[in-house]
């Protein structure tokens, strides 16, 4: 159990994204949700929410913490553990 913990708290991230259709993320903890529309994901660095069309997962390893995804990728954005982005907007900030 030690080195499964070892594994995902590394600190290590990285994120590689070729022509928009295929993304690569190390430091992934879990996969919190997942459509054709959008993937949530925990990784080292937060929540990172994936935005695009005909979404898949094509791996997900929680051991070696590494995610593959293939489908159009339009935004890649981080958010809080809580989920309130940290680059809120006025208005967002507002209506809470």
């Amino acid at each position: 159990m030690v080195d499964d913990k070892k594994v995902q708290k590394t600190g290590m991230h990285n994120l590689v994204l070729e022509n928009r259709e295929r993304l690569s993320i190390s430091g992934v903890i879990d996969v919190e949700s997942f459509n054709d529309e959008m993937v949530v994901a925990d990784t080292e660095m937060g929540l990172l929410i994936i935005r695009g069309e005909d979404l898949h997962i094509n791996k997900l390893s929680v051991e070696s913490s590494e995610l593959s995804i293939e489908g159009y990728i339009t935004s890649c954005e981080y958010s809080d553990k809580d989920g309130r982005s940290k680059g809120m907007g006025f208005f967002a900030k507002m209506f809470r």
